[in-house]
């Protein structure tokens, strides 16, 4: 009986050890439109594509646009209705695709963020400077 209670707190132990490790990325699917946009934006310009978070932090994933000459895009830190800083430059990787650069990562904080859905990503263009289309993520 000892040894099998032995065994079953080494099991337990290895269990909570291991499980965080074992934790997935987490893909996210958006679709971005000037709608979402702080302050909304009149746009026949959108966006789709996914964007994957491990449970490390680190970024990857693709955006891609139509109807928009794209300037900028990124992930911001702010609430739904309101705007924040850049946390993630994507990087324009051919016409009207964006993706997140190798060694993109979030802190803690900005995992937490995410997770209380407090994160967007939105494209830029030369009519609207601060934004065009926008979509929250929402894991």
């Amino acid at each position: 009986m000892k040894i099998k209670l032995a065994l079953a707190k080494v099991i337990l132990g290895l269990s909570i050890a291991v499980g965080p490790l074992a934790a997935s990325a987490q893909s996210i699917k958006v679709t971005l439109t000037g709608a979402q946009e702080v302050p909304p934006v009149m746009t026949s310009a959108s966006g789709q594509g996914s964007i994957m978070v491990s449970p490390d932090g680190s970024v990857s994933g693709t955006i891609t646009t139509t109807g928009i000459e794209g300037t900028m895009a990124h992930i911001h830190e702010a609430p739904m209705g309101q705007n924040g800083p850049v946390i993630v430059p994507f990087t324009k990787t051919s016409d009207n695709v964006w993706s997140a650069p190798a060694g993109a990562k979030l802190t803690d904080a900005q995992l937490q963020s995410l997770k209380s859905g407090n994160l967007y990503l939105n494209v830029h263009s030369a009519g609207n400077k601060p934004g065009e289309i926008r979509a929250q993520l929402k894991p």
